[in-house]
């Protein structure tokens, strides 16, 4: 890495936590900051929640379905209502460490539009597919990931629906990997038969070689994936293989003043182009909130030169929230309104004690962020 850039980053970090810290004690003084709780916590897994997914019911959103992975070597994918209690006939159990989960809805599957739900299974090299809301698997036992590599275990996955032709990818991360190419991606199609085949096409992602990336985030619409790189950044690219130069890096938010890990990434969207971005600083038990369309231009009608243009890429906080979860690792959000129960829309975080929890949106928006309800 270039050295002026890293000290540019690092004397950003210290000024930063500074701030941070003061906020901290500030808080510790007036009693002013307030830890968020669940409307919902759900039932255990048996080892380990690591990753949740939100499928909406399109007919009754109060029906819509909460997934989450149990990481084990004798994994499942358990599915929840929106009360947080397990549905068995739906749960998918005997898999080898499921890892993460993502669903993307509108696969066209023996001339029908499917929903799929995709899971990681590290100990197998696999991903698995799923239609959605039967949890009928339609993948021939798995689908292979990373062959030819030395370093396979697939860890990450998020899927992104191409807005130009409803094409359904997968980008999938790994255990290790190397410091470039460390995702690939898969373009998810109907084999003929009634079930999914997956070809690769594109590798792509720098990689610092600190830790591991796990979390991987696409938003749909504005055609972008994040990733966490972590101890080192949120990176992002063009989620769209096809694009000119879709294998350069767009930009990096900055992670060096978290407590330890950056992990999960969601993405609230309030209308086709602005939103949020929440990222787990898993350690200090929070999230950290970033707009999603970037920072906009400033215009000076009086003196024009000194008009700012619009920054894109640059994703400035805009604000911590401290939520009831331990050592979040993968969570989601939707605006969608879910019934009487979450009619703000939902967040939903993994915790450290087998389970998922489940907040009001506006809980975690207060006073200072949109509630973008879509009904």
């Amino acid at each position: 890495m270039n050295h002026k850039i890293l000290i540019k980053q690092l004397v950003t970090s210290i000024v930063f936590t500074g701030i941070v810290l003061s906020a901290i004690i500030g808080c510790a003084v007036d009693n002013s900051c307030k830890v968020i709780k669940p409307k919902v916590v759900t039932q255990k897994v048996i080892h380990d929640s690591d990753d949740p997914a939100i499928w909406i019911n399109p007919v009754d959103p109060a029906k819509s379905l909460i997934i989450g992975t149990d990481k084990d070597t004798e994994g499942a994918i358990y599915v929840y209502n929106l009360d947080g209690e397990i549905i068995e006939e739906k749960t998918i159990r005997n898999l080898k460490r499921p890892n993460n989960v993502d669903i993307e809805y509108g696969l066209m599957l023996t001339g029908q539009l499917t929903d799929i739900a995709v899971t990681t299974e590290r100990e197998t090299n696999k991903i698995r597919i799923y239609s959605l809301p039967e949890m009928k698997p339609i993948d021939n036992g798995g689908i292979e990931v990373f062959v030819g590599e030395e370093l396979r275990a697939p860890m990450g996955v998020s899927l992104y629906k191409r807005v130009s032709d409803d094409a359904i990818f997968a980008i999938v991360g790994r255990k290790e990997g190397p410091l470039e190419n460390y995702l690939w991606q898969y373009i998810i199609e109907d084999d003929g038969t009634g079930n999914v085949k997956a070809t690769l096409v594109r590798k792509f992602g720098n990689y610092s070689g600190l830790k591991e990336i796990e979390s991987i985030a696409v938003d749909d619409q504005l055609g972008y994936v994040y990733y966490s790189d972590e101890q080192y950044g949120v990176r992002k690219y063009h989620a769209d293989p096809d694009v000119e130069n879709a294998n350069e890096e767009l930009g990096i938010i900055s992670t060096l003043d978290y407590i330890e890990d950056n992990e999960g990434i969601s993405i609230y969207c309030i209308d086709d182009k602005t939103g949020y971005i929440l990222v787990s600083d898993q350690s200090a038990n929070r999230f950290r909130i970033y707009p999603r369309e970037g920072t906009l231009a400033e215009i000076d009608i009086e003196d024009p030169e000194d008009n700012v243009p619009a920054r894109p890429h640059l994703h400035k906080l805009l604000k911590i929230v401290d939520v009831s979860t331990n050592q979040s690792d993968g969570s989601e959000v939707t605006s969608v309104a879910l019934g009487d129960k979450f009619p703000n829309g939902l967040f939903v975080a993994m915790s450290d004690n087998q389970t998922y929890q489940l907040y009001d949106w506006a809980d975690i928006a207060g006073n200072d962020l949109v509630i973008a309800t879509k009904k």
